[in-house]
């Protein structure tokens, strides 16, 4: 039997659970499930990630201390794991006194070995809101790729880590305003000193998949570089031990605290056993001396890697604690082939889902589309409700459905004491071999395909067999009972299969089936002579309109942002080169503004080629133009128009902008030019493109 402990990122405590992040908890309690069922001691924790500004600024925004709201957020998260059947053993947080222990004891371990070091640094400061900007409140251009509105520490388009100084046009989330340096002492881990290490840990056959074992060699090509742990006051976290007193302002930056998480939760966990039959010994699990005694198991979301495969074994390695066996990503989830969307009420709150529609669907749903890869995962909501419809209602649910009212009403409940095709069952028992190999690599879609090939069989069997017309036969009982016997058998090989994907239905189907467990070890024993109980529908079809109903809820139930007065600046906003023109009231429409005639004359209008158009992550109606206007460097142009257009609608396009508008300060950066466009009566409205011999640059009118 292993020894397993295994964790999931700690979702931070500033927001709902939604259903990008329950990819990463359903595929985790998955396969915790999956082997525990084998047989192998497993433990699964996990904890809110509870520290930071952020935390800070939304505590002060509701009115409430820091504590407080984590406390309010915790239990929020809490029951939307529950309501997703997610069951961690031990649910806790890192503002903690355990997590305070270790993440001191980490440090000074550190620190006494060398591998701490301070200098001064520039940091950006927000002159506005006054205080030092943390990387999540900065945006700003990608140095090295140019992508735009990338925060502070890494890009999500090439993946690239920085420090928040490194960006290019940077602004403050928090005001727009572009940010000042300010120098401070800072303290740092020296991960350079690890290269050597992590180059052959990183490379260690199955610790990380492939392709993010190739990701990390980019670093390492790139030159590892030491990586700042501190954060300057006002901060909510824990305060660096052993500083001057001239240095007492310095607090952990979360990230290292963060992973320490994983040991307080199960150190928490471990107190909360002691001396009963669970126990469990912390030294066990974390001590390097007994890195081969246990495993350890991290599931992760791909755009945490770095912090994962390069800083946290690093810090564990200084300090005299194992490393992880394992630290498996996966990628992001889309909605409909799109990011999700909350105009498009695609981005939606677990708490919304559950309202409308079973969490088993979802949790099936995505079982059918993990692998061990590091890729992206769809929700199509039709195909969604055509699988959940075909594969679980129409096919497993429906192979008792079909056979139990033979057995109860005839039979009395009973199955027949011999089993009438040993093979076909056999062949399916079989079968589970390799869906538990499925289970563990990780591979769950093919263990649902090879599921599914199982209900098909049993399906096939039934509808061979006819056991409906059979019962108008004279003398033909006992082959009734006979083939419904072998049906509902083949049914108890399915749930043992699926028990780690749908525990509820699963657990349902027990009592239906009269047996207490379904380990993997039980598909063996067949259901000979056995009395079921009457048959009660397991699941229900999915219909359109609860799906319509969840849609529609997400637009409602999204919390108002300030992206509106947003949109309405983003119509009049712009950079001026000349001399400006004086922006007016009249902002009606979020797509269109409107000057006097006096003004219109010094409207300077250029030809611009859209070299980049994207949605606004947080706002409703924007959209963001990267323009080439002829100018020595583009311009970033925020408009209202996302409610009629694609980015990808408007890719390469020739349009108008507007040149010689003030530039606008907005929440999502600075806008300096606005596009043209004018209204139309049946599509709302149209923007101005030029035909492709239109040169860059050119004024127009």
């Amino acid at each position: 039997m292993r020894q397993i402990l295994v964790t999931s990122a700690l979702p931070y405590a500033n927001g709902p659970i939604h259903l990008g992040h329950l990819v990463e908890y359903i595929q985790t309690d998955i396969w915790v499930r999956a082997m525990k069922a084998q047989g192998h001691q497993v433990t699964y924790v996990c904890a809110d990630d509870a520290h930071g500004t952020a935390i800070m600024l939304k505590a002060k925004d509701n009115g409430v201390t820091p504590e407080e709201q984590i406390a309010t957020v915790k239990a929020s998260h809490e029951a939307d794991f529950a309501k997703f059947l997610i069951d961690f053993d031990n649910y806790y947080s890192t503002h903690s006194e355990e997590n305070r222990e270790f993440s001191e004891l980490i440090y000074r371990r550190l620190n006494g070995a060398g591998h701490i070091s301070t200098r001064d640094v520039e940091q950006l400061y927000d002159p506005e809101a006054g205080l030092f900007l943390a990387d999540r409140f900065v945006k700003g251009e990608c140095p090295k790729c140019a992508a735009k509105d990338q925060y502070g520490d890494n890009c999500e388009v090439c993946g690239t880590t920085y420090n928040a100084t490194e960006l290019k046009n940077a602004y403050s989330t928090l005001s727009g305003a572009a940010p000042i340096l300010k120098s401070s002492k800072h303290y740092f881990f020296d991960l350079p000193e690890f290269s050597e290490f992590l180059s052959e840990w990183t490379r260690h056959e199955g610790r990380l998949q492939p392709a993010i074992a190739n990701k990390l060699q980019e670093w390492f090509d790139a030159g590892l570089a030491s990586w700042d742990i501190s954060r300057d006051a006002p901060y909510f976290g824990f305060k660096i031990p052993d500083t001057p007193d001239d240095e007492d302002d310095k607090y952990f930056y979360v990230w290292l605290d963060a992973p320490v998480g994983y040991m307080a939760s199960f150190k928490n966990l471990c107190e909360q056993r002691q001396g009963s039959e669970q126990a469990l010994n912390f030294d066990d699990y974390w001590l390097a001396e007994n890195q081969h005694k246990t495993e350890v198991y991290h599931f992760i979301g791909k755009d945490i890697v770095y912090f994962h495969a390069l800083f946290w074994p690093a810090m564990l390695a200084g300090s005299e604690f194992r490393t992880p066996s394992g630290v498996f990503a996966h990628g992001f989830l889309m909605v409909n082939g799109e990011k999700m969307s909350k105009s498009r009420g695609t981005f939606i709150k677990a708490e919304t889902f559950n309202e409308h529609l079973n969490p088993e669907y979802l949790r099936y749903y995505f079982a059918s589309k993990l692998t061990d890869k590091v890729e992206d995962i769809n929700l199509d909501l039709e195909d969604f409700m055509q699988k959940v419809n075909s594969d679980m209602v129409g096919k497993v649910v429906n192979i008792a459905s079909r056979s139990a009212g033979f057995i109860v009403k005839k039979y009395d409940g009973m199955l027949s004491q011999q089993c009438a095709e040993p093979e076909l069952v056999a062949d399916i028992v079989r079968t589970g071999d390799e869906i538990a190999t499925a289970y563990e690599n990780r591979e769950f879609s093919q263990a649902m395909r090879l599921i599914m090939q199982c209900a098909d069989k049993a399906n096939e069997y039934i509808d061979s067999k006819k056991p409906w017309a059979l019962a108008k036969e004279e003398g033909s009982e006992q082959e009734v009972q006979d083939v419904c016997s072998v049906a509902i058998n083949i049914f108890r090989q399915l749930m043992v299969y699926l028990a780690p994907v749908l525990p509820e239905l699963t657990n349902n189907a027990k009592e239906f089936l009269n047996i207490d467990e379904l380990s993997f070890a039980s598909r063996h024993e067949l259901l000979l002579g056995h009395q079921i109980n009457k048959f009660k529908p397991l699941m229900q079809r999915i219909e359109q309109s609860q799906i319509d109903a969840m849609i529609e809820a997400s637009k409602e139930s999204l919390e108002k942002t300030d992206d509106k007065a947003d949109d309405k600046k983003a119509s009049t906003s712009t950079s001026n080169k000349t001399k400006p023109i004086e922006q007016t009231e009249h902002t009606e429409s979020p797509a269109t503004a409107f000057i006097g005639i006096e003004d219109f004359a010094k409207v300077e209008m250029t030809v611009a080629k859209v070299l980049a158009c994207n949605h606004v992550e947080g706002a409703d109606k924007l959209l963001q133009f990267t323009l080439d206007v002829g100018e020595d460097k583009p311009r970033n142009v925020f408009s209202g128009i996302r409610k009629f257009y694609e980015p990808e609608q408007l890719q390469d396009k020739k349009v108008i902008c507007v040149t010689n508008l003030a530039p606008r300060k907005m929440k999502f950066g600075i806008s300096e030019g606005m596009i043209l466009s004018s209204g139309d009566p049946k599509t709302g409205l149209v923007v101005i493109t030029l035909p492709d011999e239109a040169v860059v640059g050119d004024r127009l009118g």
